[in-house]
């Protein structure tokens, strides 16, 4: 399956009820009143082709959700973008909607859930209902060197993807800044970049973007 034929699965994908039910009965937030939200499930962005893969959790409401493309239009995504750029992995520093003109460089992101779900946390069924979809998206990614896990839940279904395959995680866990050799990759975390962890402190711009740095390095 090459992942154009992939991409039109998770788009026309409905399996989980409750995600469903939640991105059609929500209102958009005040400041987006009277746009059309995207309201489907969202692909990964980026070469398949690409040396490196950032893996997130799971869209923004009024982000993803709204604007049809991964880590687009909020803050999370502000975060996100300007330090793939500061590090030479994006063409632009901002990711506003689909049409802007960002261009990841040897980068591919996609999500561990590939819909919004209720206060950011998805249920074990429905990462589950994803697994397949993920899955798919690594095992195209012919060139991969590193990946980058954007919090726990996102390491979590890297390191299921790896136990499918056969390869041993155990000792492996997931702490910030840390990185292990399995499988023929390098396998960085790091926080989430959420407005939470940013604002709190826990993930600090300049740390991130350092890290983006020895990642790119390390590919070569």
């Amino acid at each position: 399956m090459n992942i154009e034929k992939l991409n039109r699965e998770i788009i026309s994908c409905r399996k989980c009820t409750r995600l469903v039910e939640y991105r059609s009965s929500r209102s958009p937030r005040a400041g987006f009143a009277g746009e059309t939200y995207w309201n489907k499930p969202i692909t990964g962005y980026g070469s398949i082709g690409s040396r490196i893969l950032i893996v997130g959790l799971a869209p923004a409401f009024d982000g993803g959700n709204r604007t049809g493309r991964i880590f687009t239009g909020d803050k999370s995504s502000d975060f996100l973008i300007s330090s793939l750029y500061a590090a030479g992995l994006a063409n632009m520093p901002t990711s506003e909607r689909k049409d802007d003109g960002l261009k990841y460089i040897d980068t591919y992101i996609t999500l561990a859930l590939k819909c919004a779900p209720p206060d950011n946390k998805p249920e074990k069924e429905e990462l589950n209902n994803c697994s397949g979809f993920f899955e798919k998206e690594i095992e195209q990614m012919e060139n991969l060197k590193a990946i980058l896990c954007l919090g726990k839940i996102a390491f979590d279904s890297t390191l299921k993807f790896f136990r499918a395959h056969q390869i041993n995680t155990r000792g492996i866990k997931f702490i910030h800044g840390k990185y292990y050799n399995i499988g023929g990759v390098r396998l960085y975390c790091s926080y989430h970049p959420s407005p939470r962890n940013v604002n709190t402190g826990l993930l600090r711009k300049e740390e991130f973007i350092s890290l983006l740095k020895k990642i790119r390095n390390f590919v070569g």
